[in-house]
């Protein structure tokens, strides 16, 4: 495959305050390219606003209309596009004689690196630092000496391919030095070794702790602590219509269900990951607090959804999906308390952006100290989960050991992860 051309990728700033941003493609198609480019609009801190798709099967057409969420102060708008125009299929003859994805190699994993006297805020500072800066956190082992010290291990991986270069190590440990300060005693960087498979996985999950984490439906009067604060029970409420009266090659899927900032990378996810054809989609704007979509799909084998069977399973499938991307639950961990963050992994092996900023940004806001924290993979229920474990200081203003207490916390970190 060659180079994508350079106007595959169009973006169109808003002319004044809060106004929507506006992000064309225009490219040859490919499976899941909406899926992958809204994985990128979700990991730059973007909430869309409303959406178009269409395909012939060949070349495809989106608009994306797109606007800074609250959490996110800084959107590099050239970095955006040009990973944007990374995921865009060569507009060359070889896309349509053999429309194969490329055998790239995968991105180096660095280790980053540090010891440091510890203070609220301190994780998720740092983790703004890398996020600001494109590099994507694969796995993470913190953890805090009873002299009150802090040993982070960030496994990352650079979206702009420049980490091996003096001059963007120089720029990473400049920006850390100015979060850190004097509180640093030491931080190096280097390729990640064997260690880095080392902290692939995390810890065992006890059976309740599992059960609880993986749960696909949630009922009304469930009272552990995955249960929804009463002002977000619509959230337990959504409608996936099925027609086949409209057209004659496709089925269309109407959604309704309550806004949330990853809603549609959601639903594009999930059709991905079943094999799914879009041909036309339209992403309405926020009403009341609901999003209303409109897709026309087919099966892999270019059929309709006429199998009532299949069509109840895509239903299913995507309401939970959509209701529930994100576990969030508190549980003992011995005599300790833990937060867990859970979330499915695609099939391509790709995790959900941001997650770990958003919790320690979540966390933060609480005044909560974070003893130690660890991302790690999880296979559960025929799918992989990546799951992040956070012990938490007791010495914050929480009484940790309280249900109303732990209830509070999971509800500020869901709402962070969904964009209330």
């Amino acid at each position: 495959m060659g180079v994508p051309s350079d106007d595959a990728v169009l973006i169109q700033k808003g002319n004044k305050q809060g106004e929507p941003h506006v992000i064309t493609v225009n490219c040859p198609d490919k499976h899941g390219l909406g899926c992958d480019i809204c994985h990128i609009i979700l990991d730059f801190g973007l909430y869309i606003a409303k959406g178009d798709v269409s395909t012939d099967g060949i070349w495809c057409y989106m608009v994306f209309w797109v606007v800074p969420h609250s959490s996110s102060p800084v959107v590099r708008w050239p970095s955006l596009k040009n990973r944007l125009q990374s995921l865009c299929p060569s507009c060359s003859v070889t896309f349509y004689l053999n429309d194969q994805p490329s055998n790239s190699l995968a991105s180096p994993v660095y280790l980053l690196k540090f010891f440091c006297l510890d203070r609220k805020g301190l994780l998720h500072d740092v983790t703004q630092v890398l996020c600001e800066l494109e590099l994507t956190i694969q796995k993470v082992k913190v953890t805090t000496t009873p002299d009150g010290r802090v040993l982070d291990l960030f496994f990352i991986t650079d979206n702009m391919e420049l980490l091996h270069t003096e001059e963007r190590q120089h720029h990473l440990c400049k920006q850390l030095d100015a979060v850190l300060g004097d509180s640093c005693i030491s931080c190096k960087l280097r390729l990640a070794g064997p260690e880095y498979d080392c902290h692939h996985g995390i810890s065992s999950l006890s059976p309740a702790v599992a059960e609880e984490l993986f749960l696909f439906v949630l009922s009304d009067k469930e009272t552990r602590s995955q249960a929804l604060s009463s002002d977000m029970t619509e959230l337990k409420k959504a409608n996936v219509v099925v027609d086949n009266s409209l057209s004659p090659a496709h089925t269309l899927l109407q959604i309704h269900c309550v806004d949330h900032k990853s809603l549609l990378y959601d639903i594009l996810r999930t059709l991905k990951d079943c094999n799914i054809k879009i041909a036309f989609g339209r992403f309405s704007p926020n009403s009341k607090g609901y999003r209303d979509l409109d897709l026309f799909i087919q099966q892999k084998d270019g059929k309709k959804f006429v199998d009532p069977e299949k069509q109840n399973g895509l239903c299913s499938r995507l309401k939970v999906e959509m209701l529930h991307p994100l576990r969030v639950i508190i549980a003992n961990r011995g005599p300790d308390t833990e937060l867990l963050v859970a979330n499915p992994v695609e099939l391509s092996g790709k995790g959900r952006p941001r997650v770990f900023y958003d919790v320690t940004l979540a966390l933060k806001a609480l005044g909560i100290c974070i003893f130690s924290a660890e991302i790690g993979r999880y296979s559960s229920s025929d799918r992989e989960w990546e799951v992040y474990r956070f012990l938490l200081d007791e010495n914050c203003g929480f009484q940790l050991s309280s249900t109303l207490a732990r209830n509070q916390i999971v509800d500020r970190v869901r709402r962070m992860l969904m964009g209330w």
